[in-house]
């Protein structure tokens, strides 16, 4: 039962993540991007650069604030993704890692730009 709420909470993040980010300029390339065990949320372009965005959602912040839950072993799993991803599509343009970070209550949307740079 509790797994499909989280499952839930996701998408609906998810969703404003992509609202937010249409909102601010940016194209949607592909959603949930995977390359073995990297998940890339969501991939959008603006002007020339691409982001490569982590959406972290979390009901409350009474845990922890949701960006500081994207681990090193999790920007890791994301760097191995992107990079697959822009060799596979011959990509030429700036990149750049963001979180998105949403809390629902109380409501809470944070983009973070340049969030973290690549490990490998």
């Amino acid at each position: 039962r509790k797994m499909a709420q989280h499952n839930e909470t996701g998408k609906e993040g998810e969703e404003m993540a992509v609202l937010h980010l249409i909102k601010n300029g940016y194209n949607i390339i592909a959603r949930n991007f995977r390359y073995k065990n990297s998940e890339i949320d969501i991939i959008a372009q603006k002007d020339k650069t691409i982001a490569f965005v982590e959406v972290k959602t979390r009901t409350t912040t009474f845990f922890q604030e949701p960006e500081l839950s994207v681990t090193r072993s999790k920007q890791k799993q994301i760097t191995l993704g992107t990079n697959f991803y822009i060799q596979e599509n011959d990509i030429d343009l700036d990149t750049r890692f963001d979180i998105v970070a949403i809390t629902l209550s109380p409501f809470r949307l944070n983009h973070i730009e340049d969030a973290f740079y690549p490990l490998v």
